[in-house]
């Protein structure tokens, strides 16, 4: 049954899922059309859920979501925005379709997302809105100049490798976004069971949401992370651990996607965990083009 604000996909054998990634934009191979539904790679074998939802295959014991937490509306951190399609002609955004937070680097002007966000998008086709609010851009909107993803993504669209920084810049101005708003850090090869809090952006909200609970392995590669209200749009929020009670500022320990994208049920979300991978996709981000 699709969950409201939830919406279906079809497997290339015609079963239907839910994907918390982007609706309204098409993410193909090769060209990229503002319509309805991205279909899903996932990992063919990964796992089955039996019926009775007794076990998940060489993931451990399946665990039914927990209903006691959901999510809040927030207001959000300047760090943490969302990606927009640019609007018709160029001037102006469209509409958001995924979270994206800055990250510290040297240049000032890195942007972390999940992959399958960004993959079919050409540099300077979407924005990304730090803090954005209720229609509000207090830190600008920044055009995405260079998309980098892992080259195992590319190939195959393995989910421990659904992770992309984005270059960003204002036009006209020399400022990178990290002087305006602040940097999460980059945490690799951390332990699971973290405390995290979440931030993203539902499609068609106008401001985030936010929920603090502890994630835990799904697997040795994906964390899950059980919290109510994460649904369409919410696909590359960063889960911070480590957040400091006077900047706001946390380390990314994950980012909303992974196994099923980030998950089929608006309660549960995946995250690959950060590990080499990524270390090494960073290293290739703040070393230029």
């Amino acid at each position: 049954m699709v969950k409201q604000d939830e919406h279906a996909v079809r497997d290339s054998d015609g079963r239907t899922r839910l994907a918390k990634g982007v609706r309204g934009v098409v993410l193909g191979a090769v060209a990229l059309a503002t319509v309805a539904a991205l279909v899903a790679p996932g990992r063919v074998g990964l796992a089955i859920q039996k019926a009775g939802g007794a076990r998940l295959t060489g993931l451990g014991a399946y665990r039914p979501a927990s209903t006691h937490r959901r999510a809040l509306p927030a207001g959000g951190t300047a760090a943490i925005g969302a990606l927009f399609t640019v609007a018709s002609g160029g001037r102006g955004v469209g509409t958001h379709f995924c979270t994206a937070s800055v990250v510290d680097s040297p240049a000032g002007d890195l942007v972390m997302t999940a992959a399958h966000c960004v993959s079919g998008l050409a540099p300077r086709q979407f924005d990304f809105v730090p803090g954005y609010h209720n229609g509000r851009a207090p830190f600008g909107v920044w055009r995405v100049t260079r998309v980098i993803v892992n080259e195992y993504w590319s190939s195959s669209a393995n989910p421990d490798d659904d992770v992309a920084f984005l270059i960003v810049c204002r036009p006209g101005s020399t400022t990178g976004v990290q002087a305006l708003t602040g940097a999460e850090r980059l945490g690799t090869g951390q332990p699971a069971r973290q405390l995290v809090r979440v931030i993203g952006y539902p499609d068609n909200a106008g401001a985030p949401i936010s929920c603090l609970s502890r994630v835990h392995l799904f697997s040795p590669t994906q964390l899950e992370f059980d919290c109510g209200g994460y649904t369409s749009g919410t696909s590359g929020s960063p889960l911070l651990a480590d957040i400091s009670p006077v900047t706001g500022l946390g380390t990314v320990v994950g980012v909303i996607g992974g196994y099923q994208q980030g998950g089929t049920s608006a309660s549960v979300s995946y995250a690959a965990r950060l590990g080499a991978n990524t270390a090494a996709l960073y290293k290739t981000a703040i070393a230029g083009p």
